[in-house]
């Protein structure tokens, strides 16, 4: 794959207007703190979510990277992760059948494969009976239970979600794709 893109922390912020889901990824600087802009999407509310679009900034000139859905009315076939020229670097997908307890992921990228699934079962069943943005923690592993990433999100209003990506074979579109799509996801 070319021009691996590694970063070993990174965050998601995600704005909701009334007719835009907005996200902003940052890469944490030295100090721990949200630094440089690494990506910018938007999605029109309520529009079916089969595909979203990273670019490098708000003008949205260039695109960066972003995922699909492989099949549009099957979302149990996953999404592919792909780079600026629309080939693929990634793929994940919500396992339904596993999710129904604890909200659980399938991850692939060069050289891994790999699932994520919520840290604690207790938050991830009291998130399915009460509407209230509880902190989410998702751990990744690959096969041979290696830690993948991380996906961490504080008990707060609006999504910010903490990744940590430990494993430099995980790329950071990969990553962010994976971040962002739970989120997307997760609602369903």
């Amino acid at each position: 794959m070319s021009n691996h893109m590694y970063v070993p922390r990174f965050f998601v912020r995600q704005k909701i207007t009334l007719m835009v889901n907005r996200f902003e990824i940052h890469a944490a600087d030295e100090s721990g703190a949200p630094g440089q802009l690494l990506g910018f999407a938007e999605q029109k509310r309520f529009a079916f979510k089969e595909q979203v679009t990273f670019f490098t900034d708000s003008t949205k000139t260039r695109p960066v990277f972003g995922f699909k859905a492989r099949q549009v009315m099957d979302l149990n076939s996953g999404y592919d992760v792909t780079d600026e020229s629309g080939a693929q670097i990634g793929f994940f997908r919500k396992d339904f059948a596993q999710s129904l307890l604890q909200t659980t992921f399938h991850v692939e990228g060069p050289g891994f494969t790999g699932s994520g699934k919520e840290r604690s079962l207790p938050i991830a069943l009291l998130r399915r009976v009460v509407d209230i943005p509880l902190p989410i923690h998702f751990e990744y592993a690959d096969s041979t239970g290696q830690p993948l990433m991380s996906v961490e999100r504080k008990f707060a209003v609006r999504d910010n979600y903490d990744v940590k990506v430990p494993d430099q074979r995980v790329d950071f579109r990969v990553a962010a794709a994976i971040a962002v799509g739970m989120d997307v996801l997760m609602g369903r």
